[in-house]
């Protein structure tokens, strides 16, 4: 049984799968670029400095302990032969190219990844924030502004650095803006000619509105909030070019900015394009209800990568959105479904009405629209913490964040950034290539 994706759907699909397989019964491999799960809701914060990265992704092997996991790419899927090609470290090391894995029953559940525009100086100047590495890089690169800032006498290097925009107005572009705002004003304090008035973070909205998730009444009350702590949000907005670090929006505006952050959007992951199995105008798997691929025997989906019906939204066409309360729900449906495939028994829909979202915007404010409930302030980021605590895996993962916060609450905040450590070899090549010893002092 091979699994493809280590995700939400793939790790919780594979976790079921463990736990209710009989002993023989089935192997289980999971592939996947990296070898843990992010936990995507935490890394504003993680990015922030109010959880530890690592404690933000969960070890696949040591959760999928009854199953093999392999570190790799998936680079095409011939599922009429039940073939996969796969790419992984060791092909690369040992030059022999991709092999080809065989398999019984395939669960593909590999995600999304950043959907880009063909903004001229994106690719050359844009940050991402979907991935824990992303997040890390982020929080060392927004204080290494404010280092910058502070010991530059062109006033046109201190604006670019002290401008932040954040193009996207979902939850990862929201909550992102939110968290790493509160802590670089919180920073300040620490530089001596740096003041929290001086920095400028900019959201950039294509609609009519943020947060879409929480409701019109919360997103209004989420961008008075933003607007309350003198971040620029601005709605019916695009983000046209960023060459030359210089962020041109749709209404005119020019902002010389060091830090331009994409959060606009995912599209599914390009292993779907290179597989025999049929997609949707939006390049997704087509399934059914019980979440086998449609048309498609032995071939199972859920998540991002999934089109899935909706069977509460009460009219047709209509699909299960691709975020996290869906995907751990489907993974539990998609387990049983399959283990009751190969026992030949009868297979279950997935069914799950929405029952809200919930959003941080920052230390002790958030918004919530949960059950038909509306919070918001201290409550509704109470909610989003408690909530997210209980859904992040395992015992030994909630013991950490949890240790986290409390020290949080306790200590001031870390303001320390390690962006060496994105390059840990430059010390040593600079020693060891410009004869960079004592002696030469």
């Amino acid at each position: 049984m091979l699994v493809v994706g280590g995700g939400y759907v793939g790790m919780y699909a594979a976790l079921h799968l463990q736990r209710k397989l009989k002993r023989g019964e089935a192997d289980i491999l999971v592939i996947d670029p990296e070898p843990y799960m992010t936990y995507q809701p935490f890394l504003p914060e993680a990015a922030a400095g109010s959880i530890q990265p690592r404690h933000v992704v969960v070890p696949l092997r040591q959760v999928l302990a009854k199953c093999q996991v392999l570190t790799g790419e998936v680079t095409a899927i011939d599922h009429e032969n039940r073939t996969a090609t796969v790419k992984t470290l060791a092909t690369a090391e040992e030059g022999t190219g991709a092999v080809d894995l065989h398999y019984d029953e395939l669960i593909l559940a590999p995600g999304s990844i950043s959907r880009t525009l063909p903004v001229p100086g994106l690719a050359d100047h844009g940050i991402g924030f979907k991935t824990v590495e992303e997040a890390t890089g982020l929080r060392n690169h927004v204080l290494e502004q404010l280092d910058i800032a502070s010991s530059t006498r062109d006033p046109e290097v201190r604006y670019a650095a002290l401008t932040f925009v954040f193009v996207g107005g979902g939850y990862a572009g929201v909550e992102a803006l939110a968290e790493l705002e509160d802590m670089a004003r919180y920073a300040t304090r620490y530089y001596h000619n740096v003041q929290p008035e001086d920095l400028k973070f900019i959201l950039v909205e294509a609609s009519h509105r943020i947060l879409p998730e929480v409701g019109a009444e919360m997103g209004r009350y989420a961008i008075r909030e933003l607007r309350g702590r003198n971040i620029d949000v601005r709605l019916d907005t695009r983000l046209q070019s960023c060459e030359n670090r210089v962020a041109v929006l749709s209404d005119g505006s020019r902002f010389p900015t060091r830090t331009l952050v994409w959060t606009a959007g995912v599209k599914p992951h390009p292993i779907l394009a290179a597989t025999d199995l049929p997609l949707d105008e939006r390049g997704r798997l087509v399934c059914t209800a019980a979440l086998g691929v449609d048309g498609v025997p032995h071939a199972w989906a859920a998540g991002d990568a999934a089109a899935v019906p909706d069977l509460t939204a009460g009219q047709a066409d209509t699909t299960c959105a691709p975020n996290a309360q869906h995907a751990v729900r489907q993974a539990k449906v998609l387990a049983r479904n399959v283990i009751a495939s190969l026992r030949g028994h009868d297979l279950q829909d997935y069914r799950h009405k929405y029952v809200g979202s919930v959003a941080s915007l920052g230390f002790h404010k958030g918004v919530a629209h949960v059950y038909g409930r509306k919070l918001k302030g201290y409550p509704a980021w109470f909610m989003h913490r408690a909530y997210h605590l209980s859904r992040v895996p395992t015992l030994n993962r909630k013991a950490r964040v949890l240790a986290d916060w409390a020290l949080a609450g306790l200590f001031k905040r870390e303001i320390v950034s390690l962006g060496s450590l994105e390059n840990p070899r430059a010390e040593f090549e600079l020693a060891a290539g410009t004869g960079r010893h004592p002696e030469a002092s």
